[in-house]
């Protein structure tokens, strides 16, 4: 009679214990299965957290990490940067584009690299840096874009740090030229000139190129820059830089030897105006001198009172000087 109850007792206790483990069982086993992608900090039997923005959770450790640098975070993993794109921290959501002047050519870059000189890049986000054309340069680092040669200079090849001074005989007029042009015949350009120029008036220039002009040389004239000097005339004079020959006077002078002398007919000419000169002075002279003694001679006849003898007039028989007598008033 005492053993039934017992018996009745022990299976709804083996019941109870059982229904205890499957609920404790379902309690840490349902959490994982029902939520198998959440990103979690830790293991929570209550309650899991997705990972901050810039990391990424490791499901074989269910902790959170950040992206290193040149790494960025999509929503399932660390995601290198592209090509022409960089990022220098750590755990950042988004690559940065490389601004102008810069470039990327590799994937995870940190930093972004410098264009060369005679090169450039003017769009963000490249991945190489493009040449300087002809005629074109960029001197510096990190361009954004190439100058045109200036004048005076040239770049015949692409990528160009620096323009090339034309030499001397060479110039270029316009900006951003490819090759320089010669000077011509009757110009010249030297050292330190910026342009090709024209030879002074006595000068000359006959060749392509040339650095500098000669001086006309003695006994020839250079009517033109561009021309070789001619010979002198025998009848003429032709120091250095002339231009044109030197005559003497055809009536007056003839050449003899390196200098102008008289002609006989200018000497005899010389000689019969110094004959007419002379002789006109005397006349003059002479001339003066008559009219002189004239002037003498008709004052003395009109002035009695300067005569030697003074006549005498007889009046009533008395003699009398014939000057007049004053009366004292």
């Amino acid at each position: 009679m005492r053993t039934t109850p017992l018996c009745w007792r022990l299976p709804a206790l083996c019941l109870l214990l059982a229904a205890a483990v499957v609920c404790q069982l379902s309690t840490t086993i349902n959490p994982l299965t029902s939520t198998p992608d959440a990103n979690c900090t830790s293991v929570n039997t209550s309650d899991c957290g997705a990972c901050a923005p810039g990391t990424h959770s490791n499901n074989d450790t269910e902790s959170c990490f950040c992206c290193s640098n040149g790494f960025c975070v999509n929503s399932s993993d660390c995601v290198p940067c592209m090509p022409g794109f960089y990022q220098s921290q750590d755990g950042q959501v988004t690559c940065l584009p490389c601004p102008h002047g810069l470039y990327s050519n590799a994937s995870g870059s940190i930093l972004c690299q410098s264009c060369q000189p005679g090169y450039f890049t003017n769009e963000t986000a490249s991945v190489t840096c493009m040449p300087c054309e002809k005629g074109h340069f960029a001197s510096e680092q990190s361009a954004s874009q190439c100058e045109p040669c200036p004048r005076g200079t040239y770049c015949n090849t692409t990528s160009c740090p620096l323009c090339t001074v034309c030499p001397d005989g060479q110039e270029s007029l316009e900006v951003g030229s490819v090759e320089c042009s010669i000077c011509h015949p009757g110009m010249y350009k030297g050292h330190g000139d910026d342009r090709c120029k024209y030879c002074r008036d006595g000068e000359y220039q006959i060749n392509w190129g040339g650095e500098r002009c000669e001086v006309c040389p003695i006994g020839h004239y250079c009517p033109s820059p561009d021309i070789n000097p001619i010979s002198c005339p025998e009848d003429a004079f032709c120091p250095a830089g002339s231009t044109e020959p030197s005559y003497c006077m055809e009536t007056f002078l003839r050449k003899e030897g390196d200098s102008c002398t008289l002609a006989p007919f200018t000497i005899i000419m010389l000689i019969v105006c110094a004959v007419v000169i002379i002789l006109g002075v005397i006349y003059i002279i002479r001339k003066q001198k008559q009219m002189s003694e004239r002037r003498v001679i008709g004052f003395s006849s009109k002035s009695p009172l300067l005569t030697s003898s003074r006549p005498s007039s007889t009046i009533y028989g008395i003699t009398y000087d014939a000057e007049p007598v004053y009366a004292g008033w």
